[in-house]
């Protein structure tokens, strides 16, 4: 049996290493903090030679946060929101009717087409952007925000991660629901949805996370850009000849705290809809 005072030390050591790696990850995030809460001309200061001011936001500044609101940031938040949020609710109905219907129904060309689906989520979305490009200007979609809805809706991995729960799901459940007359929608909403709610909250996380993080699809489905998403407003924070370093540090900040806001309080669900939905079967 180890000594209590060779165990204390040990378990101090354990969590002063956990201490030293959180702070190597967080180092950045807070130096953006820093740096968007300085003047644009102290951002640098502090840096070169490196002095441990370089992490206290001094000379306080919130000229950058006002910078940005008036150069639309707020708009391009609250764009960016819409589709987030519209992508996500309606991938969670179309996701999850597919994943329901994989896992309940036998059909002809089943395992090939759940094949296909799985292999949709490993492909880069550079290997599909030209044929998607092409379809959505056949469909005038171009400079409209449902060219940005629609391609996000249905996910592989959303699917997969239905499927693998739904799949797990007892068949007494829906044995007894449809001998008591339920059909396959109450089912789906009664039965198999009460119990897939971290399932639904990974799937939600994904999609918003996923839809708030687009660059690439963004910048060519708005070719005006009148209707500005977050990833592609950044770069109108950096100007030809000179950037503007402490609004772009804010505009970064924002972009990363509001997903790392939903992710924090959710994170038990998130984790716990993968571990037990995606790394199943």
């Amino acid at each position: 049996m180890a000594h209590p005072i060779r165990r204390g030390v040990g378990f101090s050591l354990k969590h002063l290493g956990y201490l030293a790696i959180a702070f190597v990850f967080v180092l950045p995030l807070w130096w953006a903090i820093v740096s968007s809460l300085r003047p644009n001309m102290e951002v640098f200061a502090d840096i070169f030679p490196f002095t441990p001011e370089a992490l206290i936001p001094a000379p306080f500044s919130l000229e950058a946060y006002d910078g940005i609101i008036q150069r639309g940031f707020g708009q391009i938040i609250a764009n960016t929101m819409l589709v987030a949020i519209i992508t996500m609710l309606g991938g969670l109905v179309v996701n999850g009717l597919a994943g329901f219907a994989f896992a309940v129904f036998d059909f002809k060309g089943k395992n090939a087409i759940l094949t296909l689906i799985i292999i949709s989520f490993m492909l880069p979305f550079e290997a599909i952007a030209l044929p998607l490009y092409t379809v959505t200007m056949q469909l005038g979609w171009l400079d409209n925000i449902a060219a940005l809805i629609v391609p996000s809706v249905a996910n592989g991995l959303a699917v997969f991660l239905f499927y693998q729960f739904f799949k797990e799901v007892p068949k007494d459940y829906l044995e007894a629901a449809r001998l008591d007359g339920a059909n396959w929608l109450d089912v789906l909403r009664h039965v198999y949805i009460p119990l897939s709610i971290p399932t639904c909250i990974s799937a939600g996380l994904l999609l918003f996370v996923f839809q708030w993080e687009a660059f690439l699809w963004p910048l060519l489905a708005m070719p005006s850009q009148q209707f500005k998403v977050i990833q592609v407003g950044m770069a109108a924070f950096q100007q030809q000849y000179q950037t503007i370093w402490n609004q772009l540090f804010a505009v970064a900040v924002v972009t990363a705290l509001i997903p790392i806001a939903l992710l924090l309080p959710l994170q038990r669900y998130y984790v716990q809809g993968l571990a037990g939905a995606g790394l199943k079967g």
